[in-house]
């Protein structure tokens, strides 16, 4: 599938006055060439030589060949586990169908997505009726976010045999890196990674940094493409095949919370202040591009499709592997969600969009 000279205008209308700097930007970081492009023989350049079963292999190119991004080696999931995370009330008042998990699923079809990652509860309860329509992802851990006073953690909510029993293509799971329950979270998701792969799903990690000390001085690091990236790296080492993470608006998160190892190059040399470079430099930490960054969508607001497009071509540029954007979508009627999603999708049809 290919996109026209109106959609690329579209994409430049919704860029606005920020279009020229991100579509003509040149890193003078890693360059292009040094990292691993999606594309069509993604799984064949990366997986055939890993340890990844063959069974692993099906179920990513599943992933990978399915939705309107099918065969081009770029991603776009649906994630709903908001209900969860940051109550149900809270995220689904907008729009409260979505209450019933089935239209998340719906959602996700009529969105043209690779994949639906959402709960285990709410994928069984319809996967005899989905499951060989779309990639399910269940989420298989989650902060509950109901004990008081809240706590940085994640808890398994089912196991990896449940979610094949499904007919999950992947597991997704969050490790909060930085918090104090951080290394049995570790311990519990390499674990549970190393089982989904033996019975033959794929892995897809949530990066997130979680640490009150993390700000300083009024300024939020959770976002830093310096602590970010370090989270990538350990995410990578666990054997995920995807990483999931929060697109970085800043960097020198180390040395500004005075935490942590650095060298010089890391800020001078392997990126910039420049948002593409920013990213570029999370993709770097996950083997240099060899396991796919998928950036998260964010909150919902008043310039969710600006944001989006803005968010898929630093993503693109910066030479990560798709978008995994959940309430801008789901948060509105289901008719813009698609819109929406398919907006996202043809910033990677679109080949005048290519790295930086």
């Amino acid at each position: 599938m290919s996109t026209t000279k109106n959609t690329i205008d579209e994409i430049v209308r919704y860029l606005g006055e920020e279009a020229d700097e991100l579509l003509q930007f040149k890193s003078k970081t890693i360059p292009a060439e040094k990292l691993q492009k999606a594309g069509s023989s993604h799984i064949d350049d990366v997986f055939v030589y890993s340890d990844r079963n063959a069974q692993v292999l099906r179920n990513l190119a599943q992933l990978h060949n399915n939705g309107r991004l099918a065969g081009t080696g770029y991603l776009s999931i649906l994630p709903v586990d908001q209900g969860i995370e940051h109550t149900a009330g809270s995220s689904f008042a907008p729009n409260p169908e979505y209450f019933d998990p089935e239209n998340i699923l719906k959602l996700a079809l009529e969105g043209g997505c690779n994949g639906v990652a959402t709960t285990l509860g709410g994928l069984a309860l319809h996967s005899r009726k989905y499951a060989h329509k779309i990639p399910f992802i269940v989420k298989i851990n989650h902060n509950e976010l109901l004990t008081y006073p809240n706590k940085y953690d994640q808890v398994m909510f089912g196991s990896v045999e449940e979610a094949w029993n499904l007919g999950a293509a992947a597991i997704g799971a969050t490790i909060y890196f930085g918090s104090e329950e951080s290394n049995r979270q570790l311990i519990e998701v390499a674990q549970a990674f190393e089982r989904a792969h033996e019975l033959g799903m794929a892995t897809i990690l949530w990066c997130y940094t979680r640490n009150s000390a993390f700000k300083k001085d009024g300024n939020d690091y959770h976002t830093s493409a310096d602590l970010t990236g370090q989270a990538n790296h350990l995410g990578v080492t666990i054997k995920a095949d995807l990483i999931k993470q929060k697109l970085p608006d800043r960097n020198r998160g180390f040395e500004m919370i005075e935490f942590g190892k650095t060298h010089p190059d890391m800020y001078g040399q392997l990126s910039s202040d420049n948002l593409i470079d920013l990213c570029r430099y999370q993709v770097i930490n996950c083997y240099m591009g060899k396991i796919g960054l998928i950036n998260s969508g964010g909150a919902s607001g008043k310039n969710d499709f600006e944001e989006a497009v803005k968010t898929a071509v630093i993503n693109k540029r910066a030479g990560g592997t798709g978008l995994i954007s959940g309430r801008k979508a789901f948060q509105r009627p289901m008719s813009e969600g698609v819109k929406l999603l398919n907006l996202i999708q043809d910033v990677y049809l679109t080949n005048e969009i290519d790295l930086a």
